[in-house]
């Protein structure tokens, strides 16, 4: 059995990070991923960036199947250059197989070539997370099921689409495949979508989906599947759909199946993930736990995060923990965007908080206007007292970009006014500002 300095299980955007900075710092590190298609994380190779490429050249009105190929493109460079911004090190080593706890500390990696073991100084779990296919009659056996890794692989433009589950990622590839031409249908078990946001951001949002294509059919349950043919209850009434092909879009959970957990002291969550503390640690001493493994977030900005926490515990001066994230910005990929931060007016008449409420449509904005896309209406809670923002949701162009500045804003208490009567350049999507914080 090798002993080795730090072990880190799993390539994700948390773990390659503290790998190449620990490598900076002249450690040994082992660093194992059981796929050469995943080197670099979920973001740049099945989620965030692949299927924002493809968002984008929907909107630009690019064909299917030019749009895949030119994202497969841009993964397979991101994924040879990941690799070697870790393999290139000399202290660091990139090893392809499953790896297995056998102990506390103790590693048994299964590759091509057989078994071999380790022992881990400090370990590091970035596992990442897998989608969660129901346990729905003829699901699994349909000839016709994707998931979202599947569905922005396909070499051919379904006609008629249908997608089980109407959360942000369901309305994402729902919003991008009604661009692309596609005849979606989402089917959800809640009474409507977007039930956290607020009542009037729901209402555009949703009409200016069902305008681009997309059927909502809220309330059902989906009962089985026959191979292309959903079926479903609503109202009391069983109906079906058929589709070429069927999108499952029912959440992630934790990827720890297999990694051999039992044979530790790890605690693991009531959803498999595992449980760490402020710190990200483990209740095993000199083991943590990166990314979406660890349940909360799902966001390669947060995996990131976590490794400024764990790099300030090894180099620094360990206050930075995960309570210290407040107001973390976050976006939905639909066209246009829906972008949030801090409190939406429903959580502050929730929580009795007073605010001063601030409202713009997107109309009104002159570059939306050069973008000709004039959709989407921005709101902002404003406390009236001392002008600092409690939070934003801003729906339409490029709302992506904003919330980041409302973030900053809001962490280092910047008040509103100030945003109101800053110079921005024209034509811009910023300078809503001046007159949404007026």
């Amino acid at each position: 059995m090798k002993r080795v300095q730090n072990i880190i299980i799993g390539f994700g955007k948390g773990g390659k990070t503290l790998a190449k900075f620990l490598a900076q710092k002249g450690e040994e590190v082992l660093v194992i991923e059981k796929s050469n298609q995943m080197y670099g994380g979920t973001c740049i190779n099945i989620a965030c960036l692949p299927s924002k490429r493809l968002i984008i050249e929907a909107a630009n009105g690019v064909d299917f199947v030019d749009a895949v190929n030119g994202k497969n493109e841009m993964t397979a460079m991101l994924r040879n250059k990941n690799y070697h911004m870790l393999a290139d090190e000399p202290t660091v080593t990139v090893l392809d197989g499953t790896a297995r706890f056998t102990g506390n500390h103790q590693i048994a990696v299964t590759t091509k070539d057989g078994e071999q073991r380790f022992e881990g100084q400090r370990i590091f779990i970035n596992t990442g997370a897998q989608p969660i296919i129901p346990n729905i009659p003829g699901l699994k056996e349909s000839s016709a099921i994707l998931d979202s890794t599947a569905a922005m692989d396909q070499m051919a433009l379904p006609k008629r689409l249908t997608i089980i589950g109407g959360g942000y990622i369901g309305l994402e590839f729902a919003s991008m495949f009604a661009e692309y031409g596609s005849a979606v249908t989402v089917l959800d078990s809640h009474s409507d979508i977007l039930l956290r946001e607020d009542d009037d951001i729901r209402a555009v949002v949703k009409k200016d989906l069902e305008d681009s294509g997309v059927t909502f059919e809220t309330g059902v349950q989906v009962t089985r599947v026959d191979d292309t043919v959903v079926t479903y209850e609503k109202d009391g009434t069983s109906q079906q759909i058929a589709a070429d092909r069927i999108l499952v879009a029912t959440g992630r959970r934790a990827n720890t199946d297999g990694l051999g957990l039992e044979n530790t002291d790890v605690q693991l969550g009531s959803r498999g993930n595992i449980i760490v503390d402020d710190h990200l640690k483990t209740n095993v001493d000199n083991v943590w736990a990166i990314g979406d493994v660890k349940g909360g977030l799902q966001f390669t900005y947060i995996s990131l995060d976590d490794f400024r926490i764990i790099r300030d515990q090894l180099y620094g001066n360990g206050q930075r923990k995960v309570s210290d994230r407040v107001n973390v910005p976050t976006s939905v990929f639909i066209t246009p965007a829906l972008s949030q931060v801090g409190l939406t007016e429903k959580e502050a008449q929730r929580q009795g908080i007073k605010y001063e409420l601030k409202k713009l449509p997107v109309a009104t904005i002159p570059k939306a206007r050069v973008l000709q896309d004039p959709r989407g209406l921005f709101k902002a809670l404003i406390d009236s007292q001392t002008n600092q923002i409690l939070g934003a949701t801003l729906y339409g162009p490029e709302s992506y970009e904003l919330i980041n500045t409302i973030s900053l804003a809001m962490n280092n208490k910047i008040p509103a006014r100030v945003l109101a009567e800053q110079i921005y350049t024209h034509p811009t999507m910023t300078e809503s500002f001046n007159d949404l914080f007026k």
